[in-house]
């Protein structure tokens, strides 16, 4: 059962209300009983896939996100612990104790890697160690992005800072303007695209200037609907689907939609109740609704092109769309592989049991997926 959280920022250290419902609290109201995971069916390995390595990291935060850069995989542990793994064997390139647990992460650039406490504090480390950390005013649950040797922040208060990569010196702050107070403890949306920083502020993309924080565009996913401050969130969930200036996403339990970062302008929307982010290709966009139900809709035109039922009430993560496969994990530990073009089941990899709670990506030519007790798994394709 998926815990939905909602929380109202604080700044410094002045908590304000949290907020938790599931996804089931009307069904265990009434008595009845949470779905069981769909069973699984035996597969043929229709696009086999070696285990070329294994580690084990310690437990993680369903929170912290890595981040892939060429053949480096960088994560963090409950414990604030970042290790960077060299994808081709599951080597440790380097590891830095933050001390303390997380709230976001990781962001890099290969070179910096950059997360949040969740005593706020933007923490930058390398190879070398801990370059600097800065206290932030609100909380943080998406990842910052590093890139053009700075690092940008995205927080709960739906403000969007900018900090030097080298000293950590703020450079600008851009306030979100005209937001519900609730927003959803989870990792949002935060990207760059060209010259445009993408930031995902409530139900929409904002295009800005990453140089002074100045909104170029802002276009809507999907719109506060209802009477009473939950029913009336909606937030980007991260990851997006991107592709030149093509820039897929999901608004929670809401919609997902396709907006040209060019231009600024929604290219299409459909309704989509899940709670998880989507991926994409050339001619189509992935996602999983929230009974884990696997969705594609046209790339082109937003209509759905197939759906596949054969992965329901798993806990199924956000899809990843790499060669001819869709690849998702599920909340007992497999990473499956589905066809592109019709959804059908190519093959079911296997980890420790716990749940898929990163992942999958791809980092060059190796498939990594991350459990919630810390196994780091590395595939390859035969």
């Amino acid at each position: 059962m998926k815990v939905f959280r909602f929380v109202a920022p604080f700044r410094g250290t002045r908590l304000l209300p949290l907020l938790a419902l599931t996804a089931a609290l009307a069904a265990c109201s009434s008595g009845n009983k949470r779905p069981e995971p769909t069973p699984l069916a035996p597969v043929s390995a229709l696009v086999p896939a070696r285990q070329a390595w294994t580690v084990n990291v310690g437990a993680v935060d369903p929170l912290t996100v890595p981040a892939v850069h060429v053949d480096t995989l960088v994560l963090a542990n409950a414990a604030g612990v970042v290790h960077a793994l060299d994808t081709r064997n599951g080597q440790s390139r380097w590891q830095v104790d933050v001390k303390s647990p997380l709230s976001a992460g990781v962001g890099t650039d290969g070179t910096v890697a950059a997360v949040v406490t969740r005593g706020n504090e933007l923490v930058a480390v390398a190879a070398t160690g801990e370059r600097w950390r800065v206290r932030l005013s609100a909380r943080v649950f998406t990842p910052p992005l590093v890139a053009g040797q700075r690092v940008f922040v995205l927080a709960a208060d739906r403000s969007v800072s900018a900090y030097d990569g080298q000293t950590g010196a703020r450079l600008w702050s851009q306030a979100a303007r005209g937001t519900d107070p609730l927003v959803l403890q989870q990792p949002g949306v935060l990207l760059a695209v060209g010259d445009t920083l993408v930031a995902g502020v409530a139900g929409r993309l904002v295009g800005l200037n990453p140089l002074n924080g100045a909104v170029r565009w802002d276009a809507a996913i999907a719109r506060p609907r209802g009477i009473n401050e939950i029913e009336r969130l909606v937030d980007l969930v991260g990851r997006v689907g991107r592709e030149d200036d093509t820039v897929c996403a999901r608004a929670f339990q809401a919609a997902v939609g396709c907006v040209d970062a060019g231009r600024g302008t929604v290219l299409w929307t459909q309704p989509a109740d899940g709670a998880t982010g989507v991926h994409l290709d050339a001619d189509r966009v992935y996602g999983v609704e929230s009974n884990g139900r696997v969705v594609a809709w046209q790339r082109r035109n937003g209509e759905r092109a197939w759906t596949n039922d054969r992965l329901l009430h798993r806990g199924v993560t956000a899809p990843l769309a790499a060669g001819r496969s869709i690849m998702v994990g599920d909340a007992q530990g497999f990473v499956h592989l589905l066809a592109r073009e019709d959804g059908a089941i190519l093959n079911r990899l296997p980890t420790d049991g716990s749940a898929i709670v990163a992942g999958p990506y791809l980092a060059g030519s190796t498939l990594v997926a991350v459990t919630r007790n810390g196994g780091v798994y590395g595939w390859r394709p035969e």
